[in-house]
C-alpha cells in the first residue's frame, strides 16, 4: 500500500444518486478534449461515465473496508506461529499475503475512480497524464479510470 491511509467513507461522492447536477456535466461535457476523429462528449455520456465511478467508489469502498477489516483480523492471530505445523503457518501466511492483495487491488480501483471524479470536476479528465493529448473516447468509454492514452500506456508497461 502506498502508505496514506483513506478511509473508504472519506468521499462525500458515494452515494447513490450522482452529484453533478445537469448543468456541470453539460458544462464538463462541452470543455473536455477529444482526438481528432472523436465526436464530442455528450452530456449523457458524461452521466453514464460519473454513474460508473460513483458506483465503483461506492463498490470498491465498501470492498476496501471489508478487506481492511479482514486483514487486521488476521493480523491480530499473530505471525509468529508458535503451536501451529508447518503446514498450517503456511496456509496463514498464503491467507494474508491473498487478504493484502485483494486490499491493495480494491484500494487502486478505489483511488483510481476518486481521482477520475476529480478530473471530470477539473475539466482535466481525458487528457493524458503523459504527453497532454487526449485520450480518446473509446479508450475512457471502456476504461474511465484511464489517465494516459494507448500509446503512453503502452510505453510504460515496456520499462
Amino acid at each position: 500500500m502506498n502508505g496514506t491511509h483513506h478511509g473508504a467513507g472519506d468521499n462525500p461522492r458515494m452515494t447513490t444518486e450522482s452529484s453533478m447536477s445537469d448543468h456541470d456535466v453539460e458544462a464538463i461535457a462541452a470543455s473536455l478534449p477529444v482526438r481528432d476523429g472523436d465526436e464530442p462528449w455528450t452530456a449523457d455520456e458524461i452521466s453514464e461515465i460519473v454513474g460508473t465511478l460513483e458506483s465503483d467508489v461506492q463498490r470498491m469502498g465498501t470492498a476496501l473496508a471489508k478487506a481492511e477489516n479482514d486483514l487486521a483480523d488476521l493480523m491480530k492471530q499473530g505471525n509468529d506461529g508458535a503451536g501451529m505445523d508447518t503446514i498450517d503457518v503456511g496456509s496463514s501466511q498464503f491467507e494474508r499475503d491473498q487478504e493484502i492483495s485483494v486490499t491493495r487491488n480494491a484500494r487502486a480501483v478505489y483511488d483510481q475512480s476518486k481521482l477520475a471524479l476529480q478530473l471530470l470536476d477539473g475539466g482535466t479528465w481525458g487528457t493524458c497524464e503523459s504527453c497532454g493529448e487526449p485520450i480518446g473516447k473509446a479508450r475512457l468509454q471502456a476504461f474511465p479510470r484511464a489517465t494516459m492514452c494507448v500509446k503512453c500506456k503502452q510505453r510504460q508497461e515496456r520499462r
